[in-house]
């Protein structure tokens, strides 16, 4: 069996999106001939918590970890923060700033000292750690995921003094992730960004990304052949909660994840006042439910529109309490980023949305990477950003089907996102880039 060394911030008990990607690779990986070794921080700063996920993990996994340092503790003592907050991604703050400008120095600094991001002092005594361990306890392949990418710059300069094969995969964008124009960056440090990324994407033996417009703005930077290997779902977390029903008694459209700045929807709360106000069952039975953390410009928005009593915030829950809230909703919303790479972001959400047979409202743009699998597995609508008219009337029609229950959505080709499938396509790639030797 070959050895597989995969190198990630994001590891149980991280909860989130980040850590679910790789956690289901290592599951499957044995199945398909890969024994893994995880190599992760030894004391990170993570968004949030589930502890729930460190049973996924096989038993005779090897994971090694290292110490890192990380600037946190000094933003929140600069920025008046309490040292038990917790660092969100993609600037979303569920408070508002009573310092902006401090905020904006923060921000300044991370984007121009500390690059490519606040993990960067992992790189060295990483390097270093790995540079023993790997002599005593060869592998055939690196892999390295990333956000954060400083774990591809670890991949790099192991790359470069061992001759390991080595695949990047990218779980979201570098220089055109959604929230990079926030950064606040120089002219230096924008083009040291550029630089890096397109060190990575010429070294790597194997590039790896979750969709097809990744891969399209990857090609405008290094023209090379890339794997398109999406996000899925996991059948043996579906299937535990194959039971769980709809709830009957109320209207709930759930939204699960973070609730960011650029995710916020004006035109679905302002469809969500003109409907409480012209039909008094659908006002009776409304709720709004988030599911993970929501950022005070979204509250602001949803309060203006006077729709906040319909509101359900439900903070950051185990995985697989999130699969019981996918099922019990009569509705599922994707809101997609409204940032100039909207088109190519594909959220690993979306997969479980799919294996929940729930019918799925998006806003976004109409020929986006996930509006491509919604209208191809059947199993929603998707509506522009402004598009208030149309959204309208498909949440009307959810609304009439639902009370009547006659909402029976059918979903199709949804089987190809399993995870076990996805695996094995992974599988397939790290064998291409081993070479011909035997397993060690």
């Amino acid at each position: 069996m070959k050895k597989v060394l995969i190198i990630t911030y994001y590891w149980p008990p991280s909860g989130g999106g980040g850590v679910q990607r790789w956690l289901k690779f290592v599951k499957y990986f044995r199945r398909f001939g890969w024994y893994p070794v995880v190599f992760t921080p030894k004391n990170p700063e993570y968004p949030t918590e589930d502890y729930s996920l460190l049973s996924e993990i096989p038993k005779d996994t090897v994971i090694i970890r290292n110490k890192i340092w990380e600037p946190y503790a000094a933003y929140k003592r600069f920025t008046g923060k309490a040292e038990s907050d917790r660092i969100q991604t993609a600037f979303l703050s569920e408070k508002k700033s009573r310092l902006p400008w401090l905020e904006n120095l923060a921000i300044w600094i991370r984007g121009n000292l500390f690059i490519p991001d606040a993990r960067k002092f992992w790189v060295k005594p990483s390097v270093r750690y790995l540079r023993r361990f790997l002599n005593k306890y060869p592998v055939d392949v690196i892999v390295t995921t990333g956000p954060p990418h400083s774990t591809h710059l670890i991949g790099l300069k192991l790359h470069k003094e061992l001759g390991l094969p080595w695949l990047a995969d990218f779980r979201d964008p570098w220089t055109n992730i959604d929230f990079y124009e926030n950064l606040k960056l120089g002219k230096r440090a924008d083009k040291l960004h550029h630089k890096l990324e397109k060190e990575v994407l010429e070294m790597a033996d194997a590039v790896s990304v979750v969709s097809p417009g990744m891969k399209r703005e990857f090609l405008e930077i290094v023209n090379r052949k890339y794997y398109v290997i999406p996000n899925g779902f996991d059948r043996e977390d579906v299937n535990l909660k194959q039971k769980v029903s709809v709830k009957r008694d109320k209207f709930i459209i759930s939204h699960i994840g973070s609730l960011t700045p650029t995710r916020n929807s004006p035109a679905l709360w302002k469809v969500l006042k003109e409907l409480v106000h012209e039909n008094k069952v659908f006002a009776g039975m409304l709720e709004i439910r988030n599911v993970g953390s929501i950022d005070f410009q979204a509250i602001e928005s949803i309060k203006k529109q006077g729709v906040e009593k319909y509101l359900t915030r439900i903070d950051y829950i185990p995985h697989e309490d999130v699969i019981v809230e996918q099922h019990q909703a009569a509705v599922l919303l994707l809101l997609i980023n409204n940032t100039p790479n909207s088109k190519l972001i594909l959220t690993g959400k979306l997969f479980e949305y799919l294996a929940s047979g729930r019918p799925i409202i998006s806003i976004g743009p109409l020929d986006g990477d996930a509006a491509r699998i919604i209208t191809e597995t059947n199993c929603g609508k998707v509506f522009d950003f402004s598009d208030e008219k149309n959204l309208k009337k498909e949440i009307i029609r959810l609304f009439d089907a639902f009370i009547n229950d006659k909402e029976k959505p059918v979903c199709k080709n949804v089987e190809k996102f399993e995870r076990q499938k996805l695996t094995e396509k992974m599988s397939e790639v790290l064998l291409s880039i081993t070479s011909s030797k035997p397993s060690k």
